[in-house]
């Protein structure tokens, strides 16, 4: 008989290397994003079956329900010429081709050395009804590894401020406006009105 929770994460695994197979080969952008979200689906049943119940939510609320809802508008209000997307995808096949094997291998060789079966790793210990993952995450967080969450704080607001440094900067080719001049703007230098004398029909 085949046990339940061996079965569902073979499912949800299975599911998550297809979405991610064809996140990475569909040509559509819409239709990739929509795998996208099926894959971040698939990584929050892996998630709750490990008992991290709070990231399994967070990943769909965070990910799928504000990241993956953005991009699709993004996608879908902007006319992408699909053409010029599969213009370069022959000429670096085989680059990507030989990434991939490399890739397949490492992973082959990672599995295949015994460490990552099921006597290494346990099954999670039961927990009492009441435990609570998020408070259990923040005391480590806040306690533990209080100073990587700093500093990964910290990389973000450096990653935030050159992004905002960079859309910011002055290019010759992009057309800039001045929020102060727009605001000091007079009626005067904007309209003029013309009185012409009426003219009588011959």
């Amino acid at each position: 008989m085949i046990e339940f929770k061996p079965f569902v994460f073979y499912v949800f695994a299975t599911l998550l290397v297809f979405a991610a197979g064809m996140v990475v080969t569909l040509r559509n952008p819409v239709k990739s994003a929509l795998f996208l979200v099926l894959a971040f689906f698939s990584a929050a049943g892996l998630w709750l079956l490990l008992s991290a119940e709070f990231l399994a939510i967070v990943l769909v609320l965070v990910y799928v329900g504000a990241v993956m809802v953005l991009f699709l508008f993004v996608v879908m209000m902007l006319d992408i010429n699909l053409a010029r997307l599969r213009a370069g995808f022959g000429e670096y096949l085989p680059i990507g081709g030989i990434v991939a094997i490399l890739l397949v291998l490492e992973m082959g060789l990672i599995l295949s050395s015994g460490r990552f079966g099921p006597g290494r790793m346990p099954e999670p210990a039961a927990v009492a009804g009441d435990h609570s993952n998020t408070r259990a995450l923040g005391r480590l967080i806040y306690t533990v590894y209080a100073y990587p969450f700093e500093l990964a704080a910290l990389i973000l607001l450096v990653a935030i401020v050159a992004a905002i440094v960079l859309t910011m900067r002055r290019r010759k080719d992009t057309k800039y406006l001045d929020p102060a001049k727009q605001i000091d703007v007079r009626r005067e230098d904007r309209v003029r009105v013309i009185k012409m004398p009426a003219e009588k029909k011959s």
